[in-house]
Protein backbone atom coordinates (compact mmCIF):
# COMPACT_ATOMS: atom_id res chain seq x y z
CA UNK A 1 0.00 0.00 0.00
CA UNK A 2 1.12 3.62 -0.77
CA UNK A 3 2.86 5.38 2.04
CA UNK A 4 2.10 8.48 0.29
CA UNK A 5 -0.47 11.11 1.46
CA UNK A 6 -3.84 10.95 -0.34
CA UNK A 7 -5.64 14.25 -0.63
CA UNK A 8 -9.54 13.73 -2.19
CA UNK A 9 -10.29 17.44 -3.23
CA UNK A 10 -14.09 17.82 -4.20
CA UNK A 11 -14.89 21.32 -5.72
CA UNK A 12 -17.56 22.82 -6.69
CA UNK A 13 -20.41 25.63 -6.44
CA UNK A 14 -22.51 23.44 -3.45
CA UNK A 15 -25.39 25.67 -4.40
CA UNK A 16 -26.67 23.03 -2.17
CA UNK A 17 -24.60 20.30 -1.68
CA UNK A 18 -26.29 17.23 -1.77
CA UNK A 19 -26.47 13.30 -1.08
CA UNK A 20 -24.81 12.84 -4.70
CA UNK A 21 -21.63 14.96 -3.78
CA UNK A 22 -21.67 12.66 -0.26
CA UNK A 23 -22.00 8.98 -2.16
CA UNK A 24 -18.82 10.21 -4.43
CA UNK A 25 -16.79 11.08 -1.42
CA UNK A 26 -17.72 7.92 0.68
CA UNK A 27 -17.17 6.07 -2.37
CA UNK A 28 -13.55 7.27 -3.57
CA UNK A 29 -12.79 7.61 0.40
CA UNK A 30 -13.47 3.85 0.37
CA UNK A 31 -11.99 2.66 -2.22
CA UNK A 32 -8.83 5.29 -2.19
CA UNK A 33 -8.14 5.05 1.60
CA UNK A 34 -7.51 8.81 1.44
CA UNK A 35 -6.12 10.24 4.17
CA UNK A 36 -8.02 13.24 3.86
CA UNK A 37 -10.70 14.57 2.04
CA UNK A 38 -11.23 18.70 0.92
CA UNK A 39 -14.95 20.07 0.08
CA UNK A 40 -13.90 23.46 -2.13
CA UNK A 41 -16.71 25.54 -2.80
CA UNK A 42 -16.22 27.89 -5.43
CA UNK A 43 -15.84 31.90 -4.51
CA UNK A 44 -16.84 33.10 -7.82
CA UNK A 45 -18.06 30.33 -10.16
CA UNK A 46 -17.34 31.82 -13.44
CA UNK A 47 -18.82 29.60 -15.55
CA UNK A 48 -22.30 29.73 -13.58
CA UNK A 49 -23.83 33.19 -14.02
CA UNK A 50 -25.13 35.18 -11.50
CA UNK A 51 -27.56 33.61 -10.11
CA UNK A 52 -25.65 32.01 -7.48
CA UNK A 53 -26.49 32.07 -3.45
CA UNK A 54 -23.28 33.97 -1.67
CA UNK A 55 -20.17 32.53 -1.34
CA UNK A 56 -20.89 32.46 2.97
CA UNK A 57 -24.22 31.01 2.63
CA UNK A 58 -22.77 28.26 0.31
CA UNK A 59 -19.96 27.82 2.35
CA UNK A 60 -22.18 27.19 5.75
CA UNK A 61 -24.30 25.09 3.68
CA UNK A 62 -21.30 22.88 2.57
CA UNK A 63 -19.90 23.14 6.42
CA UNK A 64 -23.21 21.34 7.30
CA UNK A 65 -22.89 18.42 4.47
CA UNK A 66 -19.46 18.18 5.92
CA UNK A 67 -21.05 16.81 9.41
CA UNK A 68 -23.17 13.85 7.73
CA UNK A 69 -19.95 13.28 5.71
CA UNK A 70 -18.03 12.64 8.94
CA UNK A 71 -20.71 10.65 10.75
CA UNK A 72 -21.34 7.92 7.93
CA UNK A 73 -17.31 7.83 7.38
CA UNK A 74 -17.14 7.33 11.15
CA UNK A 75 -20.24 4.47 11.18
CA UNK A 76 -18.17 2.92 7.62
CA UNK A 77 -14.85 3.11 9.94
CA UNK A 78 -13.16 4.94 7.45
CA UNK A 79 -10.76 7.06 8.59
CA UNK A 80 -10.96 9.59 6.44
CA UNK A 81 -9.95 13.77 7.80
CA UNK A 82 -13.38 15.81 6.74
CA UNK A 83 -12.18 19.61 6.02
CA UNK A 84 -14.42 22.51 4.85
CA UNK A 85 -11.40 24.42 2.74
CA UNK A 86 -12.05 29.10 2.08
CA UNK A 87 -9.24 28.52 -0.46
CA UNK A 88 -11.35 29.80 -2.95
CA UNK A 89 -13.74 32.09 -1.36
CA UNK A 90 -10.95 33.75 0.17
CA UNK A 91 -9.36 34.77 -3.27
CA UNK A 92 -10.32 37.64 -5.25
CA UNK A 93 -11.69 37.03 -8.69
CA UNK A 94 -13.04 33.87 -10.71
CA UNK A 95 -12.63 30.53 -9.11
CA UNK A 96 -10.10 28.92 -11.41
CA UNK A 97 -9.63 25.32 -10.31
CA UNK A 98 -5.84 25.26 -11.70
CA UNK A 99 -5.24 28.46 -9.73
CA UNK A 100 -6.46 25.90 -6.59
CA UNK A 101 -4.65 23.21 -8.16
CA UNK A 102 -1.21 25.11 -7.62
CA UNK A 103 -1.94 26.50 -4.03
CA UNK A 104 -2.72 23.05 -2.88
CA UNK A 105 0.14 21.66 -4.38
CA UNK A 106 2.39 24.58 -2.61
CA UNK A 107 0.40 23.84 0.55
CA UNK A 108 0.99 19.64 0.45
CA UNK A 109 3.92 19.80 -1.31
CA UNK A 110 5.74 17.51 -4.37
CA UNK A 111 5.05 14.54 -2.50
CA UNK A 112 1.45 14.51 -1.85
CA UNK A 113 -0.93 12.56 -3.53
CA UNK A 114 -3.97 15.21 -4.98
CA UNK A 115 -7.02 13.21 -6.46
CA UNK A 116 -9.40 15.79 -7.99
CA UNK A 117 -13.34 14.06 -7.38
CA UNK A 118 -15.44 14.36 -9.91
CA UNK A 119 -18.70 13.17 -12.03
CA UNK A 120 -18.39 12.19 -16.11
CA UNK A 121 -20.40 15.28 -16.61
CA UNK A 122 -17.06 17.65 -15.60
CA UNK A 123 -14.84 15.25 -17.07
CA UNK A 124 -16.87 16.07 -20.46
CA UNK A 125 -16.63 19.60 -20.10
CA UNK A 126 -13.03 19.74 -18.62
CA UNK A 127 -11.59 21.44 -21.88
CA UNK A 128 -13.95 24.36 -21.20
CA UNK A 129 -11.81 25.12 -17.92
CA UNK A 130 -9.28 27.72 -17.61
CA UNK A 131 -5.69 26.22 -18.55
CA UNK A 132 -7.31 22.54 -18.29
CA UNK A 133 -4.27 20.85 -19.64
CA UNK A 134 -2.57 22.24 -17.09
CA UNK A 135 -4.64 20.58 -14.24
CA UNK A 136 -2.76 17.30 -15.11
CA UNK A 137 0.60 18.75 -13.72
CA UNK A 138 -0.44 18.95 -10.44
CA UNK A 139 -3.09 16.61 -9.97
CA UNK A 140 -4.61 13.10 -10.53
CA UNK A 141 -8.93 12.77 -11.48
CA UNK A 142 -11.05 10.25 -10.29
CA UNK A 143 -14.21 10.13 -12.12
CA UNK A 144 -17.58 8.63 -11.35
CA UNK A 145 -19.91 7.60 -13.84
CA UNK A 146 -23.35 8.86 -13.92
CA UNK A 147 -27.11 8.08 -15.42
CA UNK A 148 -27.64 9.50 -19.53
CA UNK A 149 -23.79 10.77 -19.56
CA UNK A 150 -22.04 8.50 -22.38
CA UNK A 151 -19.03 9.56 -22.48
CA UNK A 152 -17.93 7.73 -25.26
CA UNK A 153 -20.23 9.72 -27.46
CA UNK A 154 -19.92 12.71 -25.76
CA UNK A 155 -16.08 13.17 -25.44
CA UNK A 156 -14.51 16.07 -27.44
CA UNK A 157 -11.13 15.01 -29.20
CA UNK A 158 -9.47 17.20 -26.57
CA UNK A 159 -10.89 14.29 -23.99
CA UNK A 160 -9.96 11.57 -25.84
CA UNK A 161 -6.68 12.53 -26.38
CA UNK A 162 -6.08 13.58 -22.49
CA UNK A 163 -7.92 9.93 -21.99
CA UNK A 164 -5.21 8.30 -24.00
CA UNK A 165 -2.24 10.04 -22.55
CA UNK A 166 -3.79 10.43 -18.93
CA UNK A 167 -6.21 7.18 -18.24
CA UNK A 168 -5.27 4.65 -16.13
CA UNK A 169 -7.63 1.29 -14.98
CA UNK A 170 -5.08 0.23 -12.29
CA UNK A 171 -6.61 1.47 -9.12
CA UNK A 172 -2.92 0.78 -7.36
CA UNK A 173 -1.84 3.17 -9.99
CA UNK A 174 -3.69 6.06 -9.20
CA UNK A 175 -3.26 5.52 -5.48
CA UNK A 176 1.06 5.59 -5.80
CA UNK A 177 1.20 8.48 -8.38
CA UNK A 178 1.31 12.07 -7.12
CA UNK A 179 -0.55 13.51 -10.15
CA UNK A 180 -1.45 12.98 -14.40
CA UNK A 181 -3.62 10.44 -14.16
CA UNK A 182 -7.80 9.63 -14.80
CA UNK A 183 -9.26 6.95 -13.39
CA UNK A 184 -12.88 6.54 -14.27
CA UNK A 185 -15.16 4.25 -12.33
CA UNK A 186 -18.61 2.97 -13.60
CA UNK A 187 -19.69 1.22 -10.28
CA UNK A 188 -20.94 4.56 -8.86
CA UNK A 189 -23.98 5.99 -10.58
CA UNK A 190 -25.67 8.95 -8.50
CA UNK A 191 -28.40 10.63 -10.78
CA UNK A 192 -29.08 14.09 -8.25
CA UNK A 193 -27.94 17.68 -9.63
CA UNK A 194 -27.94 20.73 -7.27
CA UNK A 195 -29.85 22.85 -10.20
CA UNK A 196 -32.88 20.35 -9.92
CA UNK A 197 -32.87 20.47 -6.28
CA UNK A 198 -32.85 24.33 -6.03
CA UNK A 199 -35.66 24.22 -8.78
CA UNK A 200 -37.73 21.80 -6.79
CA UNK A 201 -36.86 23.89 -3.75
CA UNK A 202 -38.99 26.76 -5.88
CA UNK A 203 -42.11 24.55 -5.65
CA UNK A 204 -44.72 23.08 -3.87
CA UNK A 205 -42.23 19.93 -4.16
CA UNK A 206 -40.44 21.55 -1.36
CA UNK A 207 -41.80 19.46 1.61
CA UNK A 208 -41.25 16.59 -0.37
CA UNK A 209 -37.17 16.69 -0.69
CA UNK A 210 -35.78 14.82 2.33
CA UNK A 211 -32.28 13.72 3.84
CA UNK A 212 -31.94 11.22 1.46
CA UNK A 213 -31.36 14.34 -1.49
CA UNK A 214 -29.96 16.95 0.64
CA UNK A 215 -27.76 16.51 3.68
CA UNK A 216 -29.78 16.61 7.06
CA UNK A 217 -27.84 19.73 8.51
CA UNK A 218 -28.16 21.32 5.55
CA UNK A 219 -31.66 20.80 4.24
CA UNK A 220 -32.17 21.92 8.35
CA UNK A 221 -30.05 25.32 7.45
CA UNK A 222 -31.81 25.85 4.04
CA UNK A 223 -35.28 25.48 6.06
CA UNK A 224 -34.51 27.82 8.78
CA UNK A 225 -33.24 30.61 6.67
CA UNK A 226 -36.00 30.09 3.79
CA UNK A 227 -33.54 29.78 1.01
CA UNK A 228 -34.16 28.90 -2.68
CA UNK A 229 -38.29 30.59 -2.44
Amino acid sequence: MSTLKKIGILGGTFDPPHIGHLKLAIHFATILHLDELLLIPSGEPWQKGSDITSAEIRFQLTEAAGIDLARALLQLKISTKISIDRLEIERTGPSYSINTAKSLRECYGSEANLIWLTGVDSLINLPTWNSWQDLFKYMNFAVASRPNYDLAAEMSPEIRQALQEYQTQDLIALETTTYGLIYIDESLSVDLSSTDLRNRLKTSDRNLIEADQIPSHTLQIITNLGLYQ
